[in-house]
This record gives C-alpha cells, sequence and structure tokens, in this order.
C-alpha cells in the first residue's frame, strides 16, 4: 500500500492504484484521479456511472464488469469506451474509489 496526496488529502492505494477504504472517497477526489488519467472533466455521464460503480459495490461487496455497466447503468457500452477510454470499469472503478472489476486485466 502508498499513501498519496491527492485532494483533498492524503488516500491509501494498493499496488495498483485502487483505493483502500472506499469509504474515504469524495467527488473532488474523483475529479483529480479522473484529471490524472486523462479526463479533465467529469460530466453528468461520467458521474452517472461512477455513482452506479459505487452503489453496486456497497450493495454487493463486488465493483460491476463493463457488461453489468453497459447493461445497468444507463450508459451504453459504446459510450462508456468514449467515456473512459481504454477499458471503462476498470477505470471508472479507479475514479469511483472502488476496487478493481474481477475479470479485468
Amino acid at each position: 500500500m502508498t499513501t498519496v496526496e491527492i485532494a483533498p488529502g492524503p488516500v491509501e492505494l494498493d499496488a495498483e492504484g485502487f483505493l483502500v477504504d472506499p469509504t474515504q472517497w469524495t467527488e473532488e477526489l474523483a475529479r483529480e484521479i479522473a484529471r490524472e488519467h486523462g479526463i479533465p472533466e467529469l460530466t453528468d455521464r461520467h458521474l452517472q456511472v461512477v455513482r452506479f460503480m459505487r452503489e453496486r459495490f456497497f450493495a454487493s461487496g463486488a465493483s460491476p464488469s463493463v457488461r453489468a455497466l453497459g447493461k445497468e447503468s444507463g450508459v451504453p457500452i459504446k459510450e462508456l469506451y468514449e467515456l473512459f477510454p481504454k477499458g471503462p470499469a476498470k477505470l471508472a472503478a479507479r475514479i469511483a474509489g472502488v476496487p478493481k472489476p474481477r475479470g479485468c486485466i
């Protein structure tokens, strides 16, 4: 684990850069993580997916796959890839402050 300074304060990340404690998440933190991964601004559509990721994680204990995101978040898979390039489930999970979904490389 690594502790890093990301707004609004220090957070612990695992070896792959995911939050260790999802309760440390804030929208301000999400915006900073998104910027660090090439997304200059989180739109309402980004936040719709991020909030869905968090709700699903806290309800089930697991982060949803890209397939579940495309079927259940209200954002089609094609748009997910536009919003979160290079692996929407993994990047959305990182921004949402939840663990990497199973099956993501």
